[in-house]
């Protein structure tokens, strides 16, 4: 660190961080980061202080677990371990079985293995707290209580009741009399669709506005990102993840395998977008080794994290003065609808479409036809045969 040049303060409070973890190592109740973390947050009264220690311990747990720098940023967040280390036995047995199930289909991401574990864990723990240690106990009315308020409202939504139910399903194989019952005490939920929001031409308009502009204050690396996710809808974990030999100049294409559907994407390298990557590098860009189009502006200067592109999202719409209401859409995914559904009103072809946005199911465009605004006109019907005075249309 003191090679890099990080300050020597810096230095030094991560080094009494590290003494202090040491000092405490005889506490068997001390097994993660955040035991050691809700450790000192029962013996620390000041608030600044906890957020320090919080701080450090955030930069070493990433270092020990992920081999990752310190990259200057002066909020880390310690990884809890989840709901899962407090359940019993007969409660994570549970969840063991549905992660090797699901590892051994192989159909599942491991993030998505760990997202819906982490659902089902917390399911659990909600009914190990009412009493409930074992599955056996689980009744209907305590499943009941878990998804609905005493008033009939809902607390949980259907998704969440699908995630729980293919954890369950997973368990069947062990004993199909008990869990095939646990399924069946799930709530039929009715599965609501929200309008999508989406991008109106005006502002697409003030967003390209903002990302030519030179005195937007926007740097040069948000104004690329933000042109790559305007011109060809690609997802945050692509962008942070795109490499420099995926940029390839001589053919003029962008080549990348998505990590959502693991399928490759070509596209071609449009100039606007090309010159927008060519200023970042040759200007502004840190000298660096790594591999990876986009860098933190801290040191040890690593891959963008996909949050932080998710940020430069927020700071584009902020510059450009729209969706600063509270509600409103401000992620990057709505670069990506717009894109879809402006492709839709041209008249392209589904599987077209699909292939840009790489989309590997024709269902995934489903989304988007609520706001196919040129093609749902064509859906009206007439009213020429109702009795309605012509006055009605009219202003008065």
């Amino acid at each position: 660190m003191e090679e890099y040049g990080y300050s020597q303060l810096y230095i030094k409070r991560l080094r009494q961080q590290i003494n202090a973890i040491l000092s405490n190592a005889e506490i068997s109740s001390l097994d993660s980061y955040g035991d050691i973390y809700r450790y000192y947050t029962e013996r620390t009264s000041s608030k600044q202080g906890l957020r320090v220690r919080l701080t450090f311990l955030g930069i070493i747990e990433r270092f020990v677990v992920r081999g990752e720098f310190p990259d200057g940023r002066t909020r880390q967040k310690v990884k809890e371990r989840g709901h899962y280390q407090y359940l019993s036995q007969e409660h994570r047995c549970i969840i063991d079985t549905y992660c090797e199930y699901e590892e051994q289909r192989g159909t599942k991401k491991a993030r998505t293995i760990y997202g819906e574990s982490s659902n089902a864990a917390s399911f659990l723990y909600e009914l190990q707290c009412a009493g409930i240690s074992t599955p056996e106990s689980i009744t209907p009315k305590d499943v009941i209580a878990v998804f609905l308020n005493d008033d009939g409202t809902l607390r949980r939504s259907c998704s969440y009741k699908k995630i729980i139910a293919a954890v369950l399903k997973a368990n069947v194989q062990t004993d199909s009399e008990l869990f095939g019952r646990l399924m069946a005490y799930l709530p039929d939920l009715r599965e609501n669709r929200k309008n999508i929001q989406y991008l109106t031409d005006e502002e697409v308009a003030a967003i390209k506005r903002v990302l030519a502009e030179s005195e937007s204050g926007l740097s040069l690396r948000d104004k690329a990102i933000g042109i790559l996710a305007l011109c060809y809808g690609l997802r945050c974990c692509d962008i942070a993840k795109l490499r420099i030999d995926e940029v390839d100049l001589d053919s003029d294409t962008i080549g990348i395998r998505q990590q959502k559907t693991t399928a490759p994407l070509e596209l071609p390298l449009m100039a606007l977008v090309g010159n927008a990557i060519y200023d970042y590098v040759v200007a502004e860009r840190p000298e660096s080794d790594c591999e990876f189009v986009f860098l933190s502006k801290n040191r040890p200067y690593g891959r963008l994290a996909e949050g932080s592109i998710g940020n430069i999202a927020t700071k584009i719409m902020k510059a450009a003065r729209i969706r600063q209401n509270t509600g409103d859409r401000k992620g990057f995914h709505i670069f990506r609808h717009r894109l879809a559904t402006d492709l839709l009103g041209k008249g392209v072809a589904q599987p077209v479409i699909s292939k840009i946005t790489g989309h590997t199911s024709p269902d995934s465009l489903e989304a988007y036809l609520s706001s196919d605004l040129v093609h749902l006109k064509e859906c009206a019907l007439s009213i020429e045969q109702f009795p309605i005075r012509r006055e009605v249309f009219t202003n008065a």
